[in-house]
């Protein structure tokens, strides 16, 4: 399936900011390519041939393959981050902003989890520079997740005697939906989006 298209659970388009076309087109497929090869054994003559480009055309938007991993990665991260921030900013009790924040997260896992993987597991193919950039959005996603548990905490509807330990776990398990999702399998992105978000309410002991 096309990372264009992705799953009827996931979000439409999800390119759209990238223009003109013909750049949009090169991305969608270093996304194929990245998730189907992995980063290292793509070359730039395969992702202009997946685009139907010609590899000098490549050039002409992405000075190089690194450059495209880094854009990708630069948007996966900065929805990531909308999703969780919007659920962690959003009104309601921290059991209820918890299950939104994880239902929301699984959901984009799901339903691109072509492009959620290149973005999730790719990191170390970048530039130290680039690199540190991207950490310091997964911070950020951290940030918020490890807030809404503790306002639990705090709040005494969660039993959480190591937050920072069971944030990473929290987010660990949301992230490893792109890793195996199969849109031919038994449930849809919102499916296992409700399922994850009970999985997490039971591990932050939410006896709601």
């Amino acid at each position: 399936m096309s990372t264009a298209q992705e799953t009827p659970g996931g979000e439409m388009q999800p390119w759209a900011e990238v223009t003109p076309d013909a750049a949009r087109r090169l991305l969608i497929a270093a996304v194929e390519a990245f998730a189907e090869r992995g980063y290292h054994a793509t070359t730039t003559r395969d992702i202009a041939g997946r685009a139907g480009m010609s590899p000098a055309a490549l050039y002409i938007h992405y000075k190089t393959k690194e450059e495209l991993l880094h854009r990708i990665s630069r948007i996966g991260h900065d929805k990531a981050l909308d999703i969780v921030r919007t659920a962690a900013a959003g009104e309601g009790t921290p059991a209820e902003r918890l299950s939104d924040a994880v239902r929301s997260f699984v959901r984009w896992h799901a339903g691109q989890h072509t492009t959620a993987r290149v973005v999730q597991y790719e990191l170390e193919a970048l530039g130290p520079d680039a690199r540190a950039e991207i950490i310091g959005l997964r911070r950020q996603v951290d940030a918020e997740v490890r807030g809404i548990i503790q306002d639990g905490v705090a709040t005494g509807e969660f039993d959480v005697p190591d937050v920072p330990g069971t944030t990473v776990a929290v987010l660990s398990l949301c992230i490893d939906v792109a890793r195996w999702f199969n849109v031919e399998g038994p449930r849809t992105p919102d499916e296992v989006g409700a399922l994850y978000a009970d999985l997490v309410r039971r591990m932050v002991g939410f006896k709601g």
